[in-house]
């Protein structure tokens, strides 16, 4: 998706929540950080294009209300969250970038409710990717694809990035550390030099090391013996 088509899908889809909600003054806007909340503005301005009048414009950052907080780095990054109106019997749209999991748009839920009793939330996504893991859907989106889960969307905006992108990319492995692989290889050299091959290797060499008896040697056992007799 490239600028052009992202800027035609946007419009469409403030047209689409204007159908519903023909007042803008009790319209949300709240944009998911971070690419959420740039798109959330747009909508805004299309919608007071549209209308005449221009909702109110607010961002979550929901660093601390996601489900996997607890794995993060110990002092995660936030932005803030920045909501400077009452959200109580407005419907609130909130907005984000790519919708996947699910999850965070419902740390998203969790966080917006701190702030005051809406009358409506609804969902707006650029990009419905599939593969859910909670029971929520978006009410409006942009685009819907399918992808894998070896797949990642990534959605670049001129605020963030410098320019308007959708894109598809397959995901990465995660290379192995260097240090990691010579350790590898030097067990498994180890695992390869311990058995039946590296014990018959062992006995010759100690075959090897015995000193056969020189031919004075066998002579002088000779004369033993025969004495003995």
């Amino acid at each position: 998706m490239d600028a052009g088509r992202m800027a035609r899908t946007l419009s469409r889809m403030a047209h689409e929540i204007l159908e519903r909600h023909p007042d803008p003054r009790q319209l949300a806007f709240v944009g998911v950080r971070s690419r959420g909340v740039p798109l959330a503005r747009r909508l805004a301005r299309l919608v007071r294009q549209a209308a005449g009048a221009e909702p109110a414009v607010g961002a979550l950052d929901i660093s601390l209300y996601r489900d996997d907080f607890t794995s993060l780095a110990a002092q995660p990054i936030t932005k803030g969250s920045d909501i400077l109106f009452s959200i109580d019997g407005r419907t609130v749209v909130l907005v984000d970038d790519v919708l996947y999991t699910g999850r965070t748009v419902r740390a998203a839920l969790d966080q917006l409710i701190d702030f005051g009793r809406p009358a409506r939330i609804e969902l707006a996504v650029l990009v419905d990717r599939g593969h859910r893991e909670l029971p929520i859907r978006a009410d409006y989106a942009g685009r819907t694809l399918a992808t894998s889960r070896e797949e990642a969307v990534q959605v670049l905006v001129q605020e963030e990035d410098g320019r308007d992108e959708v894109q598809l990319v397959r995901k990465q492995a995660t290379p192995v550390p260097q240090s990691a692989r010579a350790r590898g290889g030097a067990a498994s050299k180890g695992a390869a030099g311990s058995g039946p091959s590296r014990r018959r290797e062992e006995a010759k060499g100690r075959e090897a090391g015995k000193k056969r008896p020189t031919r004075t040697a066998r002579a002088r056992r000779t004369r033993v013996r025969r004495g003995q007799r």
